[in-house]
């Protein structure tokens, strides 16, 4: 039995550790792009063939997924559930977890705590949705947008309505957010792996930038989370219903607000700022929730350099 990761490029940091880390540990493990996967959808059985030959012998999967893909690799991920192997995030997790809106009013309704956000259609109704946020700045984005592309920040209400009355002839969906002066442009990612944070990082946008985002020009530093940081990191995953997710938080002076939940975070950047070996965590958390009934077991060396296994 192995453990396949779907992700559509081998050679990227996140997927290459995660084959690294679970073949020191003795794990089999293959990579599979998800949109060469295709269904066989039937009462008598699900299948998924992979380039002409039916998948066999899979105790687990990683859903490695870009947005540009949402649709078409949840459906791979569903028919693995469907077909009882085990992925620490959902089709229907990760889905959640991608709409920002839908996570937001989520979060909201369980009482986890994030920056006040307002979200409406109807251009007669813009003013009024302004003023339901308060002051500015305003901080716009789009509802599907990663690694802070679509994210823009409006100075003044003239600003905000203008750039609400281009996105809206774009016909884009987006939502409007209190902006969280205080942070100076900084955030904290949380990396959750079975309702545990195991890493943490501080990240901090470029001058002038208030996106804090790696991708955009940011840095990362190690850093040590509090308690209620921590509680409200891993209350923000169970919520999306992700086992595996990179919580982003404010520091606000109403406390940590969540900014958002990442259902497929990248591991550089937090490895290389917190020392810790992320990806080997999210292989032994899986192997343990697998154990035997999967087939999966970690086998270390021991000083004869024979291999111990471990469940």
């Amino acid at each position: 039995m192995r453990i396949v990761i779907l992700s559509r490029n081998r050679r990227l940091y996140s997927t290459s550790r995660l084959m690294e880390a679970a073949k020191v540990r003795g794990v089999k493990v293959s990579v599979i792009d998800p949109l060469r996967c295709y269904m066989r959808i039937s009462v008598s059985g699900a299948q998924i063939h992979y380039r002409g030959r039916r998948l066999k012998d899979v105790a687990a999967i990683i859903p490695r997924i870009g947005a540009s893909v949402t649709f078409y690799a949840t459906a791979v991920v569903r028919q693995f559930e469907m077909m009882g192997i085990y992925t620490p995030n959902s089709a229907d997790a990760i889905q959640r977890a991608r709409d920002k809106l839908r996570a937001s009013q989520l979060l909201s309704q369980a009482g986890v705590d994030m920056p006040l956000t307002v979200f409406g259609d109807s251009p007669d109704d813009t003013k009024d949705l302004l003023t339901m946020l308060g002051k500015t700045p305003h901080v716009i984005k789009l509802v599907e947008g990663t690694q802070g592309q679509g994210v823009v920040l409006a100075e003044t209400r003239s600003a905000a309505e203008s750039l609400i009355e281009a996105f809206r002839g774009l016909q884009a969906n987006f939502l409007v957010q209190e902006f969280i002066k205080e942070a100076k442009g900084a955030d904290i990612r949380a990396f959750v792996v079975g309702g545990k944070v195991i890493a943490a990082m501080r990240r901090q946008g470029k001058p002038g930038e208030f996106r804090s985002n790696l991708h955009r020009g940011g840095f990362a530093a190690p850093v040590k989370i509090t308690k209620l940081e921590r509680e409200t990191a891993i209350r923000a995953a169970e919520v999306m219903g992700l086992g595996i997710a990179g919580v982003d938080l404010i520091q606000s002076e109403r406390g940590p607000l969540v900014l958002e939940v990442n259902s497929s975070p990248g591991l550089e950047g937090i490895e290389g700022a917190s020392k810790v070996d992320v990806a080997g965590a999210i292989i032994e958390h899986i192997v343990k929730k697998v154990g035997k009934r999967g087939g999966l077991s970690i086998r270390r060396r021991t000083k004869s350099q024979g291999h111990k296994e471990v469940n």
